[in-house]
């Protein structure tokens, strides 16, 4: 598995609200055998999750999401003494779910019964920090002795609050929630900023907006920010198809439909679709399996995603959750990927690099890894 089967999954033509364009994805049947509900955390949505040896994660965690399996409809069974996850996800009223306390265990964490707890979004990120965290694996001379008894550790990156993505949360209330809808490809300014789905339309209409909860690259944010409305791309059925009976309007209406999806899937959603991933495995859960991903980083200028997929035995996805890296992010992946297959020895990589030692020290440098050489290298 190196690549996202989006397959049963169906583009509708898109929603725009000023420089964001959210595209539902539509599937004709739900997925069977899976449901997510939403598990909410209290405070301020600092967390703090226990990696065991390898440290902690701290973050914005807002809430969780619990992938259940099982085939049982109703409340999660209560566990150890502790509230679990409560069913539905409504953002306020008496069916809400109920907050449970932090700091949370372990970033997938197994609940009663077939159910797994696990931190949307924050599986792939923990994943891009955790590259090569451990640093050098040879003491070549121009290591730093904290990077070699420590590695990248703390390692950190920037991130926006999806409320913060300017003219988000208002296209998340104002645009309809299509008949079968189970997710939704978020653009600003026409880029791919996520993508969302989910198994279920009823897991959708309830997660519809925790969107704005979400975390968001910085090229996302200032494309919103700095960006100009994007155009709509309205529907048109000319007079000179010839068009005299319903059924005639319905055949070229879906004609529309059809040429919107092979648009979608071959402008807008390229570089998302058509990308080789390297897939790690989180868990599994009978004949599905969570998995984080991680893009090859290569510096062709198309935009790159990390994230989260939950795949049926045909591999195809059930659930799908991105986060778009920004040029920064990239190049340190590209640079960190380069140096751990150049056994961390510069001038290996130097020359995997197509550039001088000298030139490499300065990237390293420039991408805030200052900390892994000598003073004065």
């Amino acid at each position: 598995m190196n690549r996202l089967e989006l397959t049963g999954l169906t583009a509708r033509p898109s929603q725009v609200w000023g420089g964001v364009r959210l595209v539902p994805l539509v599937r004709e049947a739900p997925v069977e055998g899976l449901r997510l509900h939403r598990e909410v955390y209290e405070g301020l949505g600092a967390g703090i999750v226990e990696l065991g040896p390898r440290g902690r994660y701290v973050s914005y965690i807002p809430h969780g999401l619990v992938a259940d399996w099982s085939g049982e409809d109703g409340p999660a069974p209560e566990a150890a003494g502790r509230q679990s996850a409560a069913y539905g996800t409504q953002f306020g009223g008496g069916g809400a779910p109920r907050a449970v306390p932090l700091p949370h265990h372990r970033l997938a964490n197994r609940r009663p019964g077939d159910r797994l707890r696990f931190l949307p979004l924050h599986l792939a990120l923990e994943g891009y920090l955790a590259l090569h965290f451990g640093g050098p694996s040879t003491a070549w001379e121009e290591w730093s002795r904290t990077a070699l008894r420590d590695g990248l550790s703390p390692r950190a990156e920037d991130a926006y609050l999806g409320r913060s993505v300017r003219g988000l949360a208002d296209a998340l209330r104002i645009f309809e929630i299509h008949p079968g809808q189970c997710g939704a490809m978020v653009y600003v300014s026409d880029a791919l900023a996520a993508a969302f789905v989910v198994p279920h339309p009823d897991d959708y209409r309830l997660l519809h907006a925790s969107l704005v909860e979400d975390l968001c690259g910085e090229l996302v944010h200032q494309y919103a920010l700095y960006g100009a409305p994007v155009p709509r791309m309205p529907v048109r059925i000319r007079g000179e198809e010839h068009i005299r009976t319903l059924g005639e309007l319905r055949s070229a209406a879906r004609a529309q439909e059809r040429a919107w999806e092979e648009a979608h899937d071959t402008l807008f959603a390229r570089d998302l679709l058509d990308t080789s991933y390297a897939f790690d495995r989180v868990y599994r859960m009978k004949s599905f399996t969570l998995w984080r991903f991680l893009p090859p980083f290569v510096r062709d200028g198309g935009g790159q995603h990390i994230g989260e997929t939950i795949t049926d035995h045909r591999g195809q996805v059930a659930y799908l959750k991105t986060f778009r890296l920004s040029d920064p992010q990239i190049r340190r992946g590209h640079l960190l990927r380069t140096l751990a297959g150049a056994d961390w020895e510069l001038d290996r990589a130097a020359a995997a690099l197509g550039s001088s030692r000298e030139e490499l020290i300065r990237r390293l440098r420039a991408a805030g890894f200052s900390a892994l050489l000598k003073g004065g290298v």
